[in-house]
C-alpha cells in the first residue's frame, strides 16, 4: 500500500511539530506550509491525498484557500481546523464541501482518526462488507433450505438485494463469486417453489396465496386513500427491487418512506399480462371473460395495454369505490412527462392520481437493440446506475418535487422485474408460437421439461387459451428460449440482455412502497 501524502497548512505550524511526528510514525508523509497562497501553488504541481487546513490565517483565510484549491482539484478532501464554532462559519464551510471539521485544540488521535476515515474508508468498508457477508452467508443458506413460504421468500430476496448492493463496496472478486453462486442457488430453489405452488395461488378458492398483481389495488393501494389527502399511485414499468433501492435516496429527499414491501407479479412477468391484471383487479383469464372486446392475446394485432383506465374504473365500481375521483396518465415520452410536470397542481383535487411511467422497460429493450447501451448497462451495477441517473433528471422527479410540500401520499409500484439472461434453451414450435424469450405459448411446443415451467392447460395458470390446444411455458432462472434455426446468432445476440416474462426472484418479487410528504 502506498504512503498517504498529507499537506498541513497552518500559520502556527511550528507549534504542531509533535503532531506532525505522530502522523509520520503512523505511516503518513506530511508536508507543512504556513499560508494559503503557498498551499494553492503546491496542490497545482504535487499529488496530495488530504489537506489539513487552519481556518484563520493571515493574508488569505482557510475558507478562501479551500475554494481556490477546490477550483484546482474538486475531489481533494480538505479538513478544516478552527477555533471558531459559529454556526455561520460551519454553514459556509459545509457549503464549500469540506470533508471534515475539527475544533482547536486538536489532539493527535483526532487528526489521525479523520485521516483514517478519509483515506482508509473504502478499504475498511470493503473488508467489513466481506466479513459481514461471510457471517450472513450461513444464515441465508439455512433460510433457503428451511422450506420458505411466500412471505419468507420475499424476505430472502430482500436480503439478497441488500447484499448485492453491499457487495459493490467489496473489493473481493472471490466473495462476489460466492454471492453470485448463492443468488443462483436461491433462484433454483425459487423456481421449484413456484412450480409447486403457483397453480394453487391463482385458484380463486385459494386461501393462502400472496398479494399478486390482481390484488395490488385492493389490498395495497386503496386502503391508503384518505379524504382530503390526494394519493398518487406511480407505476414505473419493469422496476426491479434493486433498482428501487438505487432511486430510493432521491425519493427520500422529499418524501418520508413509511413502508417498503413487495408483492408477486403474475406469470407471464410481461407488461400486457401483469399491468392489465393490476388495473382490472383480475387474472387475465377473467379479463378476457369480462372484457372480451378489450383483451388481446400475444399474436393479435394492436396495442395490448390500451384499456388500463377502463379496467381501473370497472375495478373501482366492483369494489364499491366508484365515488372516488381519479385521473389516469400514461407517460411514454419526454413530452408527456413535461405535460405531467405542468399539470401536477391540478391533480391535487383528485382522490387518486394514477401515473404509469414507461422508461425502465424501454431501457431494457433498447439495451438489447443498441450496442452503446449494452456498454453503458453491461451488468446489474451499471443498470442500477442508469436507472438512478434517469430518475434523478426525469420529468417524473420534477413533477413529484412540485407536490412535495403538499399533504399527499404516494404508492410506488411496478408491474414486473427483469433478469439478465445467460443460459439458452432450445424450443421448437409451429408458426403460431410466440417470439418472447422468457415465455412462449403455442400448440406444438417441443422443449426439455427440466428447463421450463409448463402449463398444458393455460386456465390452470389463470391465463386465456389463445388457440385450441395451446400451452404456456416459462423460462427459469437466467434461461432464455431460442429456436434451433439460426440458433447461434440468437444466442449471441440475446445473451446478457435483460429480459422478462419468466420465473425468477428478480421478475416476480417486486416493490410496493408507501410514502408521504414530510
Amino acid at each position: 500500500m502506498s504512503i498517504a501524502k498529507i499537506l498541513w497548512v497552518d500559520d502556527e505550524i511550528e507549534s504542531l511539530q509533535s503532531q506532525k511526528l505522530f502522523l509520520e510514525q503512523k505511516g503518513y508523509e506530511v508536508t507543512t506550509l504556513t499560508n494559503g497562497f503557498d498551499a494553492i501553488e503546491y496542490v497545482k504541481s504535487n499529488f496530495v491525498d488530504v489537506v489539513l487546513m487552519d481556518e484563520s490565517m493571515p493574508g488569505i483565510s482557510g475558507l478562501e484557500t479551500l475554494a481556490r484549491i477546490k477550483a484546482v482539484n474538486r475531489q481533494l478532501p480538505i479538513v478544516l481546523i478552527t477555533k471558531n464554532e459559529t454556526e455561520n462559519l460551519m454553514n459556509e464551510a459545509i457549503g464549500s464541501q469540506i470533508s471534515d471539521y475539527l475544533i482547536k485544540p486538536v489532539n493527535p488521535n483526532q487528526v489521525w482518526l479523520s485521516l483514517k476515515k478519509l483515506i482508509d474508508n473504502k478499504r475498511l468498508v470493503a473488508e467489513k462488507t466481506t466479513t459481514s457477508y461471510q457471517q450472513n452467508f450461513r444464515e441465508l443458506f439455512m433460510a433457503l433450505n428451511d422450506n420458505p413460504n411466500h412471505q419468507q421468500w420475499m424476505d430472502i430476496y430482500k436480503r439478497l438485494v441488500h447484499w448485492e448492493l453491499e457487495m459493490e463496496k467489496s473489493d473481493s472478486p472471490e466473495m462476489q463469486e460466492v454471492f453470485n453462486t448463492q443468488k443462483q442457488e436461491a433462484n433454483t430453489e425459487f423456481f421449484k417453489y413456484i412450480s409447486k405452488n403457483y397453480a394453487t395461488w391463482v385458484d380463486p378458492k385459494s386461501s393462502d396465496s400472496p398479494i399478486m398483481s390482481n390484488h395490488l389495488f385492493q389490498f395495497k393501494v386503496l386502503p391508503h386513500v384518505e379524504p382530503g389527502r390526494p394519493l398518487f399511485f406511480i407505476l414505473i414499468d419493469n422496476l426491479r427491487f434493486d433498482q428501487w433501492k438505487a432511486i430510493e435516496p432521491i425519493f427520500a429527499e422529499n418524501f418520508r418512506i413509511t413502508e417498503e414491501e413487495s408483492f408477486y407479479s403474475i406469470l407471464p412477468t410481461a407488461t400486457q399480462y401483469c399491468r392489465n391484471a393490476i388495473f382490472a383487479g383480475m387474472m387475465p383469464l377473467e379479463i378476457e371473460k369480462n372484457f372480451p372486446d378489450k383483451w388481446k392475446n400475444d399474436e393479435e394485432e394492436g396495442g395490448k395495454n390500451l384499456y388500463e383506465e377502463d379496467f381501473f374504473r370497472a375495478q373501482l365500481k366492483r369494489l364499491k369505490k366508484d365515488n372516488l375521483k381519479f385521473s389516469y396518465h400514461k407517460i411514454v415520452n419526454h413530452q408527456d412527462g413535461q405535460q405531467l410536470v405542468n399539470n401536477m397542481h391540478n391533480l391535487l383535487q383528485n382522490d387518486i392520481n394514477v401515473i404509469v411511467y414507461n422508461f425502465v422497460d424501454m431501457l431494457s429493450h433498447a439495451r438489447t437493440e443498441m450496442e452503446v447501451l449494452k456498454e453503458l448497462a453491461s451488468d446489474e451495477i451499471s443498470y442500477r446506475s442508469i436507472t438512478r441517473s434517469w430518475f434523478e433528471h426525469s420529468p417524473l422527479n420534477q413533477a413529484l418535487k412540485k407536490i412535495a410540500d403538499k399533504s399527499v401520499k404516494l404508492v410506488l409500484a411496478t408491474d414486473h422485474g427483469s433478469v439478465r439472461v445467460k443460459t439458452p434453451h432450445k424450443v421448437i414450435g409451429d408458426k403460431q408460437t410466440t417470439t418472447n424469450l422468457r415465455y412462449k405459448h403455442g400448440r406444438n411446443l417441443n422443449f426439455e421439461a427440466r428447463d421450463v415451467l409448463a402449463f398444458k392447460d393455460p386456465k390452470a395458470a389463470g391465463l386465456p387459451i389463445p388457440t385450441i390446444n395451446s400451452s404456456f411455458i416459462f423460462a427459469k432462472e437466467d434461461g432464455f428460449l431460442c429456436y434451433p434455426n439460426n440458433y447461434n446468432h440468437y444466442v449471441n445476440y440475446y445473451k446478457n440482455t435483460f429480459q422478462h416474462g419468466g420465473v425468477s426472484l428478480e421478475e416476480m418479487i417486486i416493490p410496493v412502497i408507501k410514502m408521504e410528504s414530510k
